[in-house]
């Protein structure tokens, strides 16, 4: 009820609502506390539910963002790694000449 009709005040008029109650000492304080312990339950709840993740052998949020993060590094250094082997090809790779015959070919030409 006192939601609705805050709401159907306005912006301007809820924002006048609003500096008014937290110029009150005790409301602001309240409100910290209140902010506080809503902060502390999430903490709690968020340590809960990844206990009974690990229990149930799941990943939780943190453990799939530690692997991604892995497999980025991983990534990175086999790309690396990629352009290093291509450059030491490129610089290692023989030449072949065309104007050889085939080791076939000339055996057969030195029988006839």
């Amino acid at each position: 009820m006192i939601v609705r009709r805050l709401c159907s005040l306005g912006g301007e008029a809820l924002g006048t609502v609003a500096a008014t109650l937290f110029a009150n000492p005790r409301f602001a304080d309240a409100f910290g506390r209140a902010v506080q312990a809503a902060l502390e339950t999430k903490g709690r709840v968020d340590r809960n539910v990844q206990t009974v993740l690990g229990l149930l052998n799941l990943p939780s949020r943190a453990d799939l963002t530690r692997i991604a993060t892995k497999l980025e590094a991983i990534q990175g250094s086999l790309v690396n790694l990629n352009l290093k082997v291509d450059r030491l090809l490129a610089v290692t790779r023989p030449r072949r000449r065309t104007s050889r015959k085939p080791a076939a070919a000339a055996r057969q030409e030195a029988q006839e």
